[in-house]
């Protein structure tokens, strides 16, 4: 489960963030989460609710935002949506894609406490 290790690099991005901006605590971590970064969304949140006791998340709430997959296709030239890697253009049906978005993961935002 390689979530274990994603949860750590950002709890290690919220620790650094708060030696820098010295907060008691984060009331909520938002993060994005694309549909073709081949995260599971349950796996992570299981790997957050274990790793954050004891850390400056500890009772925070978590949001996810999952942004849509997106490519340009490298046959017809068009950029699209796509669900899931592997899933054809939605215009042509060429298998050629660029994937231009919705692969990371990344920490949108943290509300901290005063």
């Amino acid at each position: 489960m390689h979530e274990l290790s994603l949860v750590a690099n950002i709890l290690d991005i919220v620790e650094a963030a708060e030696r820098r901006e010295r907060f008691p605590a984060v009331r909520c971590l938002k993060l994005a989460v694309g549909k073709l970064s081949g995260i599971e969304i349950p796996a992570l949140t299981f790997a957050l609710e274990v790793m954050m006791p004891g850390t400056v998340l500890a009772g925070a709430r978590i949001e996810i935002d999952e942004p849509p997959g997106e490519i340009l296709c490298l046959e017809c030239g068009r950029a699209a949506h796509i669900a899931a890697r592997g899933d054809p253009c939605p215009h042509c049906g060429g298998f050629r894609l660029r994937i231009t978005g919705g692969a990371e993961l990344r920490v949108v935002e943290l509300i901290v406490a005063d």
